[in-house]
């Protein structure tokens, strides 16, 4: 009789494992006794402001919130969203149909392929792209067509690039600006040009803008809904988890096409009953204190920004600076590659990182490093980082 076996080749197909790899490789270096300066996952180390800590904990105390909080959100939270969405961009959403809450956006982007899609399917994934992207299309059974995003175009997809015979098999695509992990923007303009796209090869367009709150220099990013009759063909993602450092409490909503909402309102209705009424609570006091008392959180990552960029210049690795997100996207030192640079760095500074080739295949070349510790830290990380690179031999 054959051995059973309990694992499911859906899971070979999540694509990289390497989060859990760079976990082994931090534990290489604190048996060296390293101490490790964590810039490899993007969770935010500050807490919420206290206000938001606060209208969190008197919502916890509140008997009435324990219940089964329902899918699609309170109508309350809704409501605030589309407040808070007219407030921040000018559109006008309903926020019975057209607003839904989610478990934080990787939620809502894992569980969309499965909502809108049949095994067969194929959609247009941006490489490099977020890891979820991929793992949502791998357990639907949907292929994952890559979307080159280029150094060369500022990090933008060439929609005429792409063959006739690929628009043919898509349903969807994917788009993330501000992008993680390459921090590039977009403007207005070339959502006009991604709009008009997806209505012209009759494809979904699926708009990650999880780090809308997140730029610096000035920069406002734009929402995709901006564009006049946007969601007639897309859907918009957002999150509080970055903008307001409600990380762990799983806070996001998903905007714009009806339909597409209701599909994925009833896949969740099937697999879980909607986010912890407190910490609805808590979005609710966030999306409220950035209308009418904003204490912006880009700031703190812009400085952070100033400090590491600066200080890696100084030491001879010259990266660009980042116009949004909290993550530094930057090409490897020559002679190395993405995973071979990554893991010696940690494994003989302690500074943990992430190789770009686990973003897909045009990752490779770059590492990424998230600005989530204080300056102080950031400068020993690049004051290691400096010494490393010009003491190591490479290795691919």
């Amino acid at each position: 009789m054959s051995r059973l076996q309990f694992r499911s080749d859906r899971l070979d197909r999540l694509g990289s494992a390497i989060f859990a790899e760079v976990s082994g490789w931090k534990q290489q270096a604190i048996g060296k006794g390293l101490s490790v300066i964590n810039l490899d996952i993007g969770s935010p180390d500050q807490p919420p402001v206290e206000s938001l800590r606060a209208a969190l904990a008197d919502a916890c105390l509140r008997p009435d919130l324990y219940r089964y909080p329902g899918t699609e959100g309170t109508l309350t939270f809704r409501q605030t969203v589309a407040k808070w969405f007219y407030h921040r961009f000018q559109v006008e959403l309903d926020p019975r149909t057209e607003v839904l809450s989610l478990m934080g956006t990787q939620d809502g982007l894992a569980h969309l392929p499965l909502a809108i899609s049949n095994p067969g399917d194929a959609a247009l994934l941006p490489d490099p792209g977020y890891p979820v992207y991929g793992a949502g299309l791998a357990v639907a059974g949907v292929e994952a067509i890559p979307l080159p995003l280029l150094e060369e175009n500022g990090y933008l997809p060439d929609f005429e690039a792409i063959p006739q015979s690929v628009w043919d098999k898509v349903k969807f695509m994917i788009l993330n600006y501000p992008s993680n992990p390459l921090s590039a923007t977009a403007d207005l303009d070339f959502f006009e040009r991604a709009v008009y796209t997806a209505r012209k090869h009759g494809v979904l367009l699926v708009h990650d803008n999880a780090y809308s709150e997140m730029a610096f220099d000035g920069i406002r990013p734009p929402s995709v809904l901006e564009i006049p009759n946007a969601s007639d063909i897309a859907i918009e993602f957002h999150s509080l988890s970055k903008s307001y450092h409600l990380a762990g409490t799983r806070l996001g909503f998903a905007v714009g096409n009806r339909e597409v909402l209701t599909s994925l309102r009833a896949l969740k209705n099937n697999i879980d009953f909607g986010v912890f009424l407190g910490a609805q609570e808590a979005g609710i006091a966030a999306l409220e204190m950035d209308i009418h008392a904003p204490k912006p959180i880009a700031g703190l990552y812009e400085g952070r920004r100033n400090v590491f960029v600066r200080a890696l210049r100084e030491q001879g690795w010259i990266v660009p600076s980042p116009q949004a997100t909290m993550f530094l996207w930057a090409a490897v030192p020559e002679g190395w590659s993405s995973r071979a640079f990554s893991q010696s760095l940690l494994t003989s500074t302690g500074v943990a990182s992430i190789p770009g080739n686990a973003f897909g295949q045009l990752g490779e070349g770059y590492v990424r490093l998230a600005l989530v510790e204080h300056e102080d830290l950031l400068l020993e990380a690049a004051r290691r980082i400096g010494h490393f690179i010009r003491t190591a031999q490479p290795s691919k």
